[in-house]
């Protein structure tokens, strides 16, 4: 069972908010790079990614990826990386046990390196679509590959078939999970579109309070309220639009059949300052 949820950010980028809404200001508006800490009573500390580290702005310096931080201007206080702001909650980087990777823009993997001792847990389709690519290719997926860990592979734990369960009771219209630890607590479902291989993550507390935790399948919870997409120009960065389009519906549905489940996208400040914030 998990004991804490805590919601927290490390850094954030700036964007138009026409590009995540259609019909939004030209404004250039902030999305927090979020990630949050949950403490499970038998397997310990579990993050759900990691939002920024200053290990971007070394991985971004030269070109070709220099183009990255030039198209999202990046902004992150020392000591407002995930392992800094966890310290500040008394949480120890080496005492992460699991980091769960919804996918691996660098917004969500950008602090692995801090965290020594954390098995990685995600979507080995999301990994395997990104090896061997060329720096062009990388680049135009948003994946760093110098943000990973040497030793990435041998410390990961990728969801099994005997973990599926059927979810339709308590998340329709998504049928399918990954019960992580076989109680409940944390369940992984699948939110394709924006990249091929995306995680969510249901998880719920000794309270009984559910939180889905849905990473890019939609930036703002305006979106999924109003059902509103976003604008074409951010079709470039999309895996696939139809499946976008279906996930941002599935999370629509649940929104309004389930108003008890806190829905929280990774880039809404909204979300952020909200109920679960630490």
């Amino acid at each position: 069972m998990i004991n804490r949820i805590i919601i927290m950010h490390a850094g954030y980028c700036t964007h138009p908010e026409r590009i995540v809404a259609q019909g939004g200001r030209w404004k250039s508006i902030k999305f927090p790079a979020i990630f949050a800490f949950f403490e499970h009573e038998f397997y310990g500390n579990i993050l759900f990614d990691t939002g920024y580290s200053e290990s971007f702005y070394a991985e971004t310096s030269r070109l070709p990826f220099k183009i990255y931080a030039k198209l999202t201007p990046v902004y992150l206080k020392k000591g407002e990386c995930a392992a800094g702001v966890l310290e500040s909650h008394g949480i120890r980087p080496g005492n992460i046990d699991y980091i769960i990777l919804s996918h691996f823009h660098a917004d969500h993997i950008g602090g692995l390196k801090d965290f020594k001792k954390a098995r990685f847990i995600y979507n080995p389709i999301a990994y395997a679509g990104l090896m061997g690519k060329t720096k062009f290719t990388a680049l135009r997926k948003g994946f760093l590959r110098g943000l990973v860990p040497e030793d990435f592979e041998e410390r990961s734990l990728v969801p099994e078939e005997k973990m599926k369960v059927d979810i339709s009771g308590q998340l329709s219209p998504f049928s399918c999970g990954y019960d992580l630890f076989g109680d409940g607590s944390i369940i992984l479902v699948d939110l394709p579109g924006h990249t091929k291989g995306q995680l969510g993550a249901l998880v719920r507390d000794k309270e009984g309070r559910r939180v889905f935790f849905v990473a890019d399948a939609v930036w703002q919870s305006k979106a999924y309220k109003e059902l509103i997409r976003p604008s074409r120009i951010a079709n470039i960065i999309m895996d696939n639009c139809d499946e976008y389009m279906k996930t941002l519906g599935r999370i629509h549905e649940v929104y309004k059949q389930r108003p008890e489940i806190k829905i929280i996208p990774s880039h809404c400040m909204e979300e952020l300052e909200g109920e679960f914030h630490g």
